[in-house]
């Protein structure tokens, strides 16, 4: 059979089950409005939690490094593609998160498969929660590391895994949980590290953080969520985040100690054999990090903006997660045909949520991922919670 037949039939089998994925062409910048194929909607499905995306400051601040640095960074960092305003921002990011030091990727995908294999081998025990994302599940296959996973936020399923373990530890873990929207207790899994190494001198146990979704949003001055949980460098050695979601431009970054990020820069294939990220948009995200640290306002009207959706929501009768309190908010629909039918008809009353479905999430949880940016307002909210109860039938 020809390439081009198996692939038809692979495709034809993704439209039969409702797990065809189409991209959308997006017309102008975005913000709480959106364009997509000459329509406008009301945005409700971006990461652009602090509504940065679209600044004028940082539109200025990639304007002034194209003209600097020019349009690509040429090459890869360890070339000529590392520029001294990629070394602010690592210094920068640095004292902001509280890390001896950083390295940057150019995107979070790229962090974690490189992060990951870079450190571990196949005497290692990985050791990760299951609906972490498919970046750091790729990692973990790439490194060769034996690979378990504990049961969703559960301590206990946890300690069961690493109890008995007799290599060195990594247990992997997503801060604010991309797709359900709940939160990892990075206290207690970074305490369950501690004990592992305390018990036998022979073994360490690391505490890896992927606070994506939480850098910007959580801690003092948006430092992010291991930076709101106190937790040290010790405590969690590496941290990676990324400028996709609440920071408005893209890349991402580990933070840790001096060894580890030497280490990365040796090993780490993702960050050697790729090109740089582009010095305008470290220029923008440099500028973004002000943005974040002074416009505490922001997360305080996120955070007024989810409490109004979720208490309007309960009103209606719209089923939220209880553990759900950050800037994603899932419906649960479970069946992918309906999950599709309904994003199409929040469409149609011009608002744009996608409708998530398997792989990405498990069978039978095919859900809307409604997301809030502080660009929204309170007219928005109470529109897309009259459009919910309408679809899903709650009037």
């Amino acid at each position: 059979m020809l390439l081009d037949e198996k692939l038809t039939k692979i495709l034809q089998k993704k439209h039969s089950d409702n797990l065809y994925r189409t991209r959308s062409i997006r017309q102008k910048a975005q913000s709480a409005n959106i364009q997509i194929n000459d329509y406008q909607y009301l945005n409700f499905c971006s990461n652009d939690y602090l509504g940065l995306a679209n600044h004028p400051e940082m539109i200025s601040a990639a304007k002034k490094g194209l003209d600097e640095y020019g349009i690509g960074s040429g090459a890869s960092a360890m070339i000529t593609g590392y520029t001294e305003i990629h070394q602010q921002l690592e210094e920068a990011l640095a004292e902001f998160t509280d890390r001896s030091k950083v390295l940057l990727f150019p995107s979070g995908f790229a962090a974690n498969i490189g992060i990951i294999s870079a450190l571990t081998d196949k005497n290692n025990l990985l050791i990760m929660d299951k609906l972490c994302h498919a970046s750091l599940i790729d990692g973990a296959k790439l490194s060769g590391a034996k690979f378990q996973r504990y049961n969703h936020l559960d301590i206990k399923s946890l300690k069961q895994k690493t109890e008995k373990t007799d290599q060195d530890t990594w247990v992997i873990t997503e801060s604010l949980f991309s797709m359900d929207g709940d939160s990892a207790p990075l206290e207690e899994i970074s305490a369950s590290c501690q004990e592992i190494s305390a018990s036998c001198q022979e073994i360490s146990a690391v505490c890896y953080v992927d606070d994506a979704h939480g850098f910007g949003i959580y801690g003092e001055s948006g430092a992010g969520s291991v930076k709101a949980a106190n937790l040290s460098e010790q405590q969690v050695p590496v941290l990676v985040a990324t400028f996709g979601k609440a920071f408005g431009v893209s890349g991402a970054f580990v933070a840790g100690s001096e060894a580890l990020i030497e280490t990365l820069i040796q090993n780490a294939r993702s960050y050697i054999y790729t090109t740089a990220m582009p010095p305008a948009l470290a220029a923008a995200v440099l500028k973004s990090l002000d943005l974040v640290k002074t416009e505490n306002w922001r997360r305080e009207k996120l955070f007024d903006l989810i409490h109004r959706f979720r208490e309007k929501a309960a009103e209606r009768g719209v089923l939220l997660s209880k553990n759900a309190h950050g800037p994603i908010q899932p419906v649960i629909i479970g069946n992918s045909e309906k999950a599709i039918r309904i994003s199409e008809q929040l469409a149609d009353k011009g608002i744009k949520i996608s409708a998530i479905r398997p792989p990405t999430v498990p069978k039978d949880t095919a859900r809307l991922r409604i997301t809030f940016s502080a660009a929204h307002e309170e007219e928005h909210i109470d529109s897309l919670v009259k459009a919910l109860s309408e679809v899903l039938d709650l009037e």
